[in-house]
């Protein structure tokens, strides 16, 4: 007897790379409940998805570079895989429409015009903006100094495979501290991932600095890595 097999989809004939913004409340929501929140709205938007073959077939939906829970946004990225050619803007404001508050487009380009390569190739740097509440400034520019003197930060913290001991400081291209009193930082995406609560975990242990356990991060830009300038690139503009 012979096995059924499974029906083949057609490959997608346009893709859309989107970079939103995850605000507010939506900041404390997890990674999994974004992706099914863009899942339903692209239902909603009636977007004309292209789906992966297999007995179970699923919209070709792309994430790359989520931020962790509790952290804002200004940048974070998905690809959308469509059966037909559309309108990049007219998708986006489709898109924009129907997804919860919170959860805003901010930009949408077709892949073929955006700078070759993955998403998750394209991103290799975030820039953070820290909130450390009522800590004073000089107390945060001494520690930040402090920690950019030293050669090594090693800092542990709990991931799926257990307790994971690394070291914060060689993932950090540039740390600044604005007028404000609030943190401005580059990281580079680093196997293990560091974190920006990673490096205000290294900012306790080297300098002792108190900061709140609420600390506000957002995530400014997130894209390819110039090293000589210390910027983050925008991963949807043409190179």
């Amino acid at each position: 007897m012979s096995r059924v097999q499974p029906e083949q989809q057609a490959p997608p004939v346009q893709r859309l790379r989107i970079r939103y913004a995850k605000r507010g409340r939506l900041r404390f929501t997890s990674h999994r409940d974004v992706s099914r929140a863009i899942e339903r709205a692209v239902v909603r938007a009636a977007i004309p998805m292209a789906y992966s073959s297999g007995f179970h077939p699923h919209p070709r939906i792309s994430y790359a570079g989520a931020s962790p829970t509790g952290a804002a946004s200004e940048a974070e990225y998905v690809e959308l895989g469509l059966a037909e050619q559309r309108d990049p803007a007219e998708i986006g404001r489709e898109l924009d429409a129907v997804l919860p508050d919170g959860l805003d487009v901010v930009a949408i380009v077709d892949s073929a015009e955006s700078s070759a390569g993955s998403l998750s190739d394209l991103l290799t740097a975030s820039q953070w903006r820290i909130a450390l509440g009522e800590t004073p400034v000089e107390e945060v520019s001494a520690a930040v100094a402090a920690f950019l003197a030293t050669d090594s930060v090693l800092v542990e913290r709990m991931t799926k495979k257990g307790m994971r001991s690394f070291d914060c400081r060689a993932a950090v291209i540039r740390l600044d501290v604005t007028p404000e009193g609030e943190l401005d930082l580059v990281l580079e995406h680093t196997v293990p991932a560091v974190r920006p609560d990673d490096v205000l975990t290294g900012l306790r242990e080297v300098a002792g600095l108190a900061t709140p356990g609420t600390a506000l991060l957002t995530r400014l830009a997130q894209g390819p890595l110039d090293r000589s300038s210390g910027t983050v690139g925008d991963p949807l503009t043409a190179r």
